[in-house]
C-alpha cells in the first residue's frame, strides 16, 4: 500500500465531536463521508446477489452496480472507503490544540498492475483537495465551529 496524497484540516471542535459526525457514514448518516446507495454486506455470490446484513462497523455499500467498502475505527476515530482495484481513502480525527485534525490520505492499494494507477489516479487525485474542502466546510458548518484546510 503506497500513500499518493496527503491532505489536513482543523477543525476548532473536540475530536469526540468531530468524530461522531465524521464516522456516521452509513447511507444516509449525517457524514460528508456517508456514501450514497444502498448498504450491504456480506458476500456477492456467483449470481450477483449480494448476501449478509451489513450491519456494523464494516459494511459495503452497492450504487450503480459499482461496490465500496467502508470500516469504521471508532477507536481510532477513523474511516476507511475502498473500492475500485487501487483505491483506499482513509479519513482520521486527530487530537489538536486547537480542536481537531482531520487527515485524508489516499493509497495505492493495487495489486499486481500497479502501474496502471499512476493514469486512472489522476482525475481522483486532482478532485481530492476540493473535495476535501468541501467535506470540510460541511464539519465546520454543522457542528457550527470554524473549519479550514491547513497547507501542511
Amino acid at each position: 500500500m503506497t500513500e499518493l496524497l496527503a491532505l489536513h484540516a482543523l477543525v476548532e471542535a473536540p475530536p469526540d465531536r468531530v468524530a461522531e459526525l465524521l464516522l456516521d457514514v452509513r447511507p444516509g448518516g449525517r457524514s460528508p463521508l456517508a456514501v450514497g446507495g444502498e448498504a450491504a454486506g456480506g458476500e456477492v455470490t456467483e449470481t450477483g446477489e449480494v448476501t449478509g446484513t451489513g450491519e456494523g462497523d464494516s459494511f459495503d455499500v452497492v450504487k450503480d452496480g459499482s461496490r465500496m467498502t467502508v470500516t469504521v475505527d471508532r477507536d481510532r476515530r477513523e474511516v476507511a472507503l475502498q473500492g475500485e482495484w487501487w483505491y483506499r481513502g482513509v479519513t482520521s480525527v486527530e487530537p489538536d490544540p486547537r480542536g481537531s485534525r482531520v487527515v485524508h490520505r489516499i493509497f495505492n492499494v493495487a495489486e499486481g498492475a500497479g502501474w496502471a494507477v499512476r493514469f486512472v489516479s489522476r482525475g481522483p487525485l486532482n478532485a481530492a483537495p476540493r473535495t476535501f474542502a468541501d467535506m470540510v466546510h460541511r464539519i465546520g458548518e454543522t457542528l457550527g465551529v470554524a473549519a479550514r484546510v491547513l497547507d501542511d
